[in-house]
């Protein structure tokens, strides 16, 4: 393709309304594991099946007696471990396969220029995942439900690298700050609307605790539905990029299940062709662990993206983690009577609701005083929730009511400081590279790693203390360094 028809084509892709809201609708779709799955049903459903009984407590301040859960223990090589503990556990292990796969997954989609559909692997992957959840059913098969959540995560975190490397490829800078913030607000008003249908199906049709179980297991379904169909809009509009490169193997076997079967006997024979795919991919395996490296080293030598990525990485191990596991401490600490799980659910739907505002508010507030003062706001506001989580008092009569403020004010922040930190990072990186699959890579890998941090905190504090109030003070020292840091982040565009 010559220069003139190369820098055409760009020109027509960038800020085309039909690219852009293909692009944002994605967030719709996959949105919808991130609230069903991770924060609401999926972690409720978990406490339900595995809880042994419940055991009645006097509680002084309420002067009446309540029913606490008391959990079935997982064995795991001999060892008994808290059933929040290993869900933390296997969140953490989830995101450590994506660490892993990421880098080489980036070059090869480099490579071949083929990162959509890398894109719709990983969502194809998460979407038959929240289907496969439909099979746990209690636990006589918790590993199985276990595995299938970390498919699942695999599948959602996984995708998101080549998705937000999208955003600099379609859009000029001075439109990134409101595409992201369209791609959060789609995702949040997506995962609200299924979400409420779920819950009219679990709520609404029977009182049968056993019947609520197997409706359970249908949102699942309807959840893995959800992402495979609407995602379906995103693949047909959005463009592939990537340099592709000249030197292939003779037939990219594992890219094409077809052609595992086929004789290749115009390139020598099957096993000739396996050889030349296998030292491909090993040569790309190397390649691209160098290449995350040597990105890691550019971007870090510029002063901006290195505060930035510094800041990032220490406020995402906090607001990540807590996203992780709000509802498991809102489960266990707020609403541990099972006729209050769904109490919880709603709170959740109503943050979604402020979060759209969230997004919009502070899309709009960069534009009057700059990323770097809305992050560093954000930040500041999640260090006062962390604090105000801390101080929750099982036994204060008003504790569901503090809960439900400081829901909120977590609503709030949750999605402003999402969107304003892809946007953020993508207008810091260099224009038009054909390098932004790996340098997303890098940024969620490193965003993965903080994940992994986080959640192993969580994980030793609840096993430790078996109360997860304590690891909020580790969260807020976290939000307090990535405050520090940002203020070092010299603006290039619209951050002041």
């Amino acid at each position: 393709m010559s220069e003139i028809e190369t820098t055409t084509t760009e020109n027509s892709i960038k800020n085309n309304p039909k690219i852009m809201r293909a692009w944002a609708l994605y967030d719709w779709a996959n949105s919808v594991y991130s609230l069903v799955i991770t924060s609401t049903i999926f972690p409720i459903y978990y406490t339900i099946l595995t809880t042994a009984y419940n055991k009645k407590e006097f509680v002084a301040s309420a002067n009446e007696y309540q029913e606490v859960p008391v959990r079935n223990l997982i064995k795991i090589f001999g060892e008994s471990y808290e059933p929040d503990a290993i869900l933390s556990f296997s969140y953490a292990i989830s995101f450590f396969l994506v660490v892993l796969l990421s880098p080489f997954l980036s070059s090869l989609a480099d490579t071949i220029g083929n990162k959509k559909s890398f894109l719709q692997f990983f969502c194809y992957l998460g979407a038959t995942s929240c289907m496969g959840l439909a099979m746990f059913t209690g636990m006589n098969n918790i590993f199985l439900g276990l595995l299938f959540s970390i498919t699942a995560s695999v599948g959602f975190w996984g995708s998101l690298v080549f998705y937000n490397s999208f955003l600099p490829d379609i859009a000029t800078q001075d439109k990134q700050d409101a595409l992201s913030a369209k791609g959060y607000i789609y995702g949040y008003i997506g995962s609200v609307l299924l979400l409420i249908i779920c819950l009219y199906l679990i709520q609404g049709i029977t009182d049968d605790p056993k019947k609520q179980n197997i409706l359970i297991r249908v949102s699942f379904l309807l959840t893995g539905a959800w992402w495979f169909g609407f995602s379906q809009y995103t693949f047909k509009h959005l463009p592939q990029f990537g340099n592709v490169k000249e030197n292939l193997p003779k037939d990219l076997v594992l890219l094409n299940y077809k052609n595992i079967f086929k004789k290749h006997a115009e390139h020598g024979g099957f096993w000739e062709v396996f050889k030349d795919n296998v030292s491909f991919y090993v040569d790309i395996a190397k390649e691209s662990f160098k290449e995350l490296f040597k990105v890691g080293n550019k971007l870090f030598g510029d002063k901006n993206l290195k505060f930035f990525l510094s800041s990032f990485f220490f406020y995402s191990i906090g607001m990540q983690t807590i996203f992780l596991m709000a509802t498991p401490f809102g489960s266990n600490v707020v609403f541990p009577k099972s006729d209050e799980k769904y109490k919880l659910i709603i709170t959740i739907l109503v943050i979604q609701v402020i979060a759209i505002f969230g997004a919009f508010l502070f899309s709009k507030l960069s534009k009057k005083i700059g990323n770097k003062n809305v992050i560093t706001i954000s930040v500041i506001i999640w260090v006062v929730c962390c604090l105000s989580a801390f101080s929750l008092n099982k036994e204060n009569p008003n504790l569901q009511y503090q809960f439900y403020g400081l829901a909120g004010l977590i609503g709030l922040v949750m999605g402003g400081l999402q969107a304003m930190s892809r946007s953020t990072y993508s207008k810091l990186l260099p224009v038009d590279s054909m390098e932004n699959t790996t340098y997303f890579s890098f940024y969620d890998v490193l965003e993965k790693i903080a994940i992994i941090f986080g959640m192993l905190i969580f994980s030793v504090f609840i096993q430790k203390f078996g109360n997860m109030q304590y690891a909020f003070i580790a969260m807020s020292a976290f939000f307090i360094v990535g405050a520090i840091l940002i203020r070092f982040v010299k603006a290039k565009i619209n951050i002041n």
